[in-house]
């Protein structure tokens, strides 16, 4: 009986072992605003996060959900919902999907500073839809990009940064990739706008 019992503490220990060592990783997807925290993991401290969906879902690759304590929450710079917060990740990957980190963070800043601006709509949503003469602000929008992209993981890290404040846009408002833009829209944009600064492909004025 107690050899017995001895063996099954002996199979138990190794399996808390194995579990430690088999797992593989944490599978992190990024959203708008967390709650951080720090967790023990086998006798090792992880400051890892947990949020609803504007925040990150932490799972260890055995399907474990990984418990928080130590919640510190931290806000989006402008409201926003889930469907503001994919139509953001979608418009910034159309846009820039080609473009280095700072591209993508610039287009999203771009996004933020016109939901923050008076002169535009008050949603991401509704600013990345907004038609002027019926002629769509975004490109990929009127030309169907929007649609069919698929979000890469230095997108979402970009839009987090600029939902979390790194804005690198000198207060910009409207960007344009010259050489592909439309020579009259490209003239009004001279003529009626101040142009800040080039990066990558992309024109900022404000």
């Amino acid at each position: 009986m107690y050899k017995k019992g001895a063996v099954i503490l002996v199979l138990l220990n190794m399996l808390v072992i194995i579990g430690c060592f088999n797992i593989k990783g944490i599978a992190i997807n990024r959203y708008a605003s967390t709650e951080a925290f720090k967790l023990q993991l086998c006798g090792e401290e992880h400051e890892i996060e947990k949020t609803d969906f504007l925040g990150l879902l932490t799972e260890v690759t055995s399907g474990q959900r990984v418990l928080s304590v130590n919640i510190v929450e931290r806000k989006s710079i402008i409201d926003l919902n889930e469907e503001d917060y994919h139509n953001l990740l979608k418009i910034v990957e159309a846009e820039a999907g080609g473009e280095d980190r700072k591209g993508k963070l610039l287009v999203a800043n771009v996004v933020i500073n016109r939901v923050k601006n008076e002169q535009f709509p008050d949603t991401v949503t509704d600013v990345i839809f907004q038609k002027e003469k019926g002629v769509s602000q975004f490109s990929p929008v009127s030309d169907g990009r929007f649609y069919r992209v698929t979000v890469s993981g230095e997108t979402v890290e970009a839009v987090n940064a600029a939902l979390s404040g790194e804005d690198v846009s000198k207060g910009a408002l409207y960007f344009a990739a010259r050489k592909s833009a439309d020579s009259e829209r490209m003239a009004w944009f001279d003529k009626h706008l101040t142009k800040l600064f080039t990066h990558g492909g992309h024109e900022f004025f404000l």
